[in-house]
């Protein structure tokens, strides 16, 4: 079955400009045109949404500026997307949506659970062709069988699976081109970031850090799927930063500070920013004393080598589970290259990029109880489960002051915008032998269900300021985007997908998805006509940021709004 589609205009890029006929299982070949080289520029097209954070500096800002302030009210949906499970899956299914929809001329590239990718028609929502990676129903999955996206480039989709494979596939079809194993399922090894094409790289990260593995980053050639390098995040004796933990045993070996959310990059300076998690066991401290590097830590990577040219890290002798993976928010600030992180410990850091040097520290969520960070970057424990059996309440929780969803900067306001969650939690030290594949938490913990908030909240980097915040009664646990049209979107776990004006915190606009969000929402053009991409389900550890909404609707859908013609 065939059916006719309106011309693909590709922006001056190498696709022709005819009729392009969809046959079942095809897609236009608007991929063959993405190159690095494209990508360095990818705000130059902002019709497109190239890579995972739109472009390289994680800012989750479009300069697309048709919906805007004054007409945004008239947003309603454009079609949806929707997929089920079928088969026997890793662990049971989610059908949540966690992934950041890719667009390159009009083609949609998304991920799903249960080792889903799809291609999909941009402007009608039409599904292109799709395929399925087989997942053994054994892996082990800490926190969700969920999937944050791909990367696309040279006419390949890029993908990482449950059971630690990255996947390239033909960007046409969906047919496998090369497939790469770069885990250990057996030992608690898994993958869920969206891969981040650099040069002829695909650079991923593993997940797996309940489970005591060695968390590492590993790079792939793009055409050949030949692993280039890895770089391992937690130092074996003899290395720099092995004096972080004890010299007797093999700690390091499970130590964790696993990479699970893709990196930001300079090219100028040619460094990767990676966030790395929470060292293993996550709350037993007392078998790992030590700072325990390079756990809870931003770490600047070569990518031409792999190599650790700097650190910081923000929580040392993690005992609370704040991984620190969440994005690295690249952008200028007095004429200084700086970036900014919100971590899980409950305060953003603004650094110098190119050294890692601590520029400003500030608590960006109200209640914060496991202990302090002063102006120095000195951080001074106050709370925490040092006695075996002894019940502590800490926040924020587990899940962080934000969890791994995304903040955003706007170019035209100069704000960042960040999703929070005012929630803590209660958790109880059990000492664990370390077994291969079995959770190696160190401790049982219970999140709270009452007493609890959220926000959308704007912050002035350059003061540590708060300039709005608009407060919700439930903690706000997906991803904000921000557009040219003086926008600030974020989807709300109680189904609700909102748009903020970015200037003042005034809520313009809502629609109600039916399925709570924990996803990152993106925006792009068709034919001149503006999108708002936003995925939503509700699923993938709940019980670890909002308990009390376990029963919430669990369907999945990709909504798709524009402006009512």
């Amino acid at each position: 079955m065939t059916e006719t589609a309106e011309p693909y205009v590709d922006a001056g890029h190498a696709v022709d400009q005819v009729s392009l006929t969809f046959v079942a299982g095809s897609a236009p070949p608007v991929a063959r045109s993405v190159t690095y080289e494209r990508i360095l520029q990818a705000r130059s097209e902002p019709h497109n949404w190239l890579t995972y954070y739109g472009a390289y500096d994680g800012q989750r800002y479009s300069p697309l500026e048709q919906i805007n302030t004054g007409n945004v009210r008239r947003l309603t949906p454009a079609w949806v997307f929707q997929c089920g499970g079928t088969g026997l899956q890793a662990g049971a299914t989610t059908y949540a949506f966690e992934a950041a929809p890719v667009v390159v001329d009009g083609v949609m590239y998304v991920t799903g659970w249960d080792g889903w990718c799809w291609a999909l028609d941009a402007r009608t929502g039409q599904e292109l062709w799709r395929y399925k990676h087989a997942v053994p129903f054994d892996t082990s999955l800490c926190c969700g069988n969920v999937n944050r996206g791909v990367a696309v480039a040279k006419g390949k989709v890029f993908y990482v699976t449950q059971n630690a494979h990255v996947v390239a596939l033909d960007a046409a079809n969906g047919k496998p081109v090369w497939d790469k194993t770069y885990g250990d399922v057996r030992a608690g090894e898994s993958a869920t970031l969206a891969p981040l094409i650099v040069k002829d790289m695909v650079i991923v990260g593993s997940s797996g850090g309940e489970f005591g593995v060695r968390g590492h980053i590993d790079a792939f050639n793009l055409d050949t799927g030949e692993h280039v390098w890895r770089c391992y995040t937690v130092p074996k004796p003899g290395e720099p930063g092995s004096e972080t933990w004890p010299k007797e045993g093999e700690a390091w070996a499970r130590g964790g500070a696993n990479c699970w959310i893709t990196g930001t990059y300079d090219p100028e300076l040619n460094l990767l920013y990676v966030g790395t998690g929470n060292p293993a066991p996550d709350f037993d401290g007392e078998v790992r004393p030590g700072d325990n590097l390079y756990t809870d830590s931003m770490v600047a990577v070569n990518p031409d080598n792999g190599q650790i040219r700097f650190h910081y890290q923000y929580n040392p002798h993690d005992v609370w589970d704040y991984d620190s993976i969440s994005e690295h928010i690249l952008f200028e600030m007095d004429g200084r290259k700086v970036m900014a992180h919100f971590d899980k410990n409950g305060y953003c850091f603004i650094l110098d990029r190119t050294n890692g040097q601590l520029i400003r520290v500030f608590p960006f969520v109200d209640r914060i109880t496991w202990g302090e960070i002063d102006a120095s970057g000195k951080v001074t424990p106050k709370i925490y489960p040092d006695k075996e059996g002894e019940p502590v309440h800490f926040w924020p929780g587990p899940a962080g002051g934000k969890e791994w969803t995304h903040a955003a900067y706007s170019q035209k306001t100069g704000l960042l915008y960040v999703p929070v969650q005012d929630i803590g939690a209660t958790a109880t030290r059990r000492r664990r032998e370390f077994k291969e594949s079995i959770p190696y938490w160190g401790a049982g913990v219970q999140v709270d269900a009452e007493d609890i908030a959220g926000s959308v909240s704007a912050f002035d980097p350059r003061t540590g300021r708060e300039v709005w915040r608009w407060r919700h009664e439930v903690p706000m646990c997906a991803s904000v985007l921000a557009t040219g049209g003086d926008l600030v979107f974020a989807g709300a776990p109680g189904g609700m997908f909102n748009a903020f004006n970015a200037r003042t915190g005034e809520l313009l606009w809502q629609f109600q998805c039916g399925s709570g969000h924990h996803s990152s929402p993106t925006t792009y053009s068709v034919g001149g006509r503006q999108y708002i991409a936003a995925p939503s389900g509700w699923g993938g550890w709940v019980e670890g940021f909002v308990p009390g909404m376990l029963g919430a609707p669990h369907g999945a859908a990709l909504f798709v709004f524009a402006l009512a013609e």
